[in-house]
């Protein structure tokens, strides 16, 4: 039987790690959770300084191709090595994780709805909504204690891609999803999801 594969979207900030990360704990190794981030694309040929003015919020800014054909690996029983993005320097990493298929895979990332080809893929599209202050209050604690950033550096960022990215690019996506919630921690929403879960991890084992 092939996966399930489920689609978190949402602004940064909204709670799908949190929703993400509840599904995982729930569910451990019958669940495998691929963050769309790790996906941005390699940028070597440019010093860190550019790659900090570099705009992460635009659909291009990802190596979707890349994933797609994981995606496939995946759903044919194959492994795949996943690439590693490291935010205190704006690119790659020169590592990689090794991702095993299961019967559930999570596809985490604030434009993961926005990808037709992606969309496609999910059998369960989800949107976790949070008010906007709430989304960069929580934006800048992550950015800070997290990904080494400074805080005006986020500002910058904020106010230059991600919020006029966010209204052009993410939040059209709500319209897409099958299951709409106002925070990670809506649990309403995680029994639905995981009743779901549970019937084709059944399915799954019984065959």
């Amino acid at each position: 039987m092939e996966p399930i594969i489920i689609g978190i979207a949402g602004g940064t900030g909204s709670g799908k790690s949190t929703f993400t990360n509840k599904i995982k704990e729930a569910f451990a190794d019958d669940t495998t959770v691929i963050y769309y981030d790790n996906y941005y694309k390699a940028q070597d040929e440019l010093p860190f300084e550019e790659r900090k003015l570099q705009n992460y919020d635009h659909p291009d800014a990802f190596e979707t191709d890349l994933l797609l054909e994981h995606l496939q690996k995946l759903r044919n029983g194959e492994s795949v090595e996943c690439p590693i993005y490291d935010y205190t320097i704006h690119n790659r990493s020169k590592e990689v994780t090794v991702i095993k298929p299961s019967p559930v895979i999570i596809i985490e990332g604030i434009l993961v709805l926005q990808d037709e080809r992606l969309r496609n893929q999910m059998d369960i599209k989800v949107y976790v909504d949070a008010d906007a202050d709430e989304r960069i209050l929580r934006r800048v604690i992550r950015d800070v204690e997290e990904r080494g950033r400074d805080l005006q550096g986020i500002v910058d960022q904020y106010l230059t891609t991600v919020k006029p990215m966010h209204y052009v690019y993410v939040e059209p996506t709500k319209a897409m999803a099958d299951v709409v919630i106002n925070s990670g921690m809506n649990d309403v929403a995680f029994d639905v999801v995981s009743a779901k879960i549970r019937s084709v991890i059944k399915k799954s084992k019984s065959e």
